[in-house]
């Protein structure tokens, strides 16, 4: 068995490549730029564990990992376009570089080359495998929408937040894991739990995102603390702040959301902590990660198998950046 560790560098090893022809390079170049910026690489690794859970790594599984991580850089050049983000891991964001229109291509190019990836992979697999990626792909791009249509909406409760972020983030971690377990031969209760234990996973990363971003060191965290305050997010600490704050704090709180007085974060986290939201958070996150390591525990495979995994939950949901 390899740590997380161990198999991100082995797959960056690999992936650290160009994976786009040489021309046109006004399309080709945007696209490949994204991939050269680093990231934690988190969905391919998964992947690979996913496999190596059951059985050594198939030869095949290195072409789902690419697929999975083409795929999410595809995603995050569209999100960046629709935030009008100009920063992406410190960097410039592909549309702000090159252009919108470019970006928009360059998207478009990378998603059909993880496709070309899933190709490769054998034909005994490859229904099943094309089946996950395409209820995934859709998957995603509906909880994109929902966090697009949430932003004009004011009434937005905890379980409809709690589905959007299902479908954008949860959902990928989650079929990650999924796809690298029918690599391995994993039997579909296997398979369910594996998937179980990602989407649970990826919902406790998120509360401790929403909660770094309000109570997080930005020095570790690496962005502006109260960034999702300052754009009116609708963020698991806001939504349950909203329904759960006095009188007096709900309507604070609704002046705010629409004016921007330049302590609007100091004021929001008072009434974060008048509410309780700190702590509320913390153990929100600890429910999730308990029912995703509740499913890991059903998996039928030895104990000793599991540890990569146990270890990288606790990485992602007990991070302070």
């Amino acid at each position: 068995m390899h740590s997380f560790e161990q198999l991100l560098q082995q797959f960056d090893d690999r992936f650290n490549t160009r994976h786009f022809p040489d021309q046109p390079a006004t399309l080709y170049d945007p696209a490949q730029y994204i991939l050269g910026i680093g990231g934690k690489r988190v969905r391919p690794v998964m992947c690979l564990m996913g496999n190596e859970l059951f059985d050594a790594i198939h030869p095949d599984t290195w072409q789902v990992a690419a697929a999975v991580e083409l795929f999410h850089n595809f995603t995050l050049i569209h999100d960046d376009i629709m935030d009008q983000a100009p920063l992406r891991r410190g960097m410039e964001t592909v549309h702000q570089r090159f252009g919108v229109n470019t970006a928009i291509l360059a998207g478009d190019a990378m998603m059909i080359m993880a496709y070309d990836y899933i190709r490769r992979v054998h034909k005994d697999a490859l229904p099943a495998i094309l089946a996950l990626f395409n209820r995934t792909a859709l998957e995603v791009s509906e909880g994109q929408q929902l966090d697009m249509d949430f932003e004009q909406r004011s009434d937005v409760t905890l379980d409809a937040y709690k589905q959007m972020i299902t479908l954008k983030t949860s959902v990928l971690l989650a079929s990650s894991l999924e796809m690298g377990a029918v690599m391995g031969g994993a039997g579909a209760g296997n398979a369910k739990h594996l998937y179980e234990f990602g989407k649970n996973l990826g919902i406790a990363f998120q509360v401790q995102d929403d909660y770094l971003d309000a109570f997080g060191d930005p020095a570790k965290f690496g962005k502006q603390v109260g960034g999702d305050i300052l754009a009116n997010k609708k963020t698991f600490l806001m939504i349950h702040a909203a329904s759960s704050a006095s009188s007096g704090d709900r309507v604070l709180l609704q002046e705010l959301m629409l004016s921007n007085p330049s302590d609007k974060v100091e004021q929001v986290l008072g009434v974060f902590r008048r509410t309780g939201v700190d702590a509320w958070a913390r153990e929100l996150k600890k429910q999730y990660l308990n029912e995703a390591m509740q499913h890991l525990d059903e998996i039928a495979v030895l104990s000793k198998r599991k540890e990569p995994l146990r270890q990288l939950a606790a990485f992602l949901v007990q991070r302070d950046y």
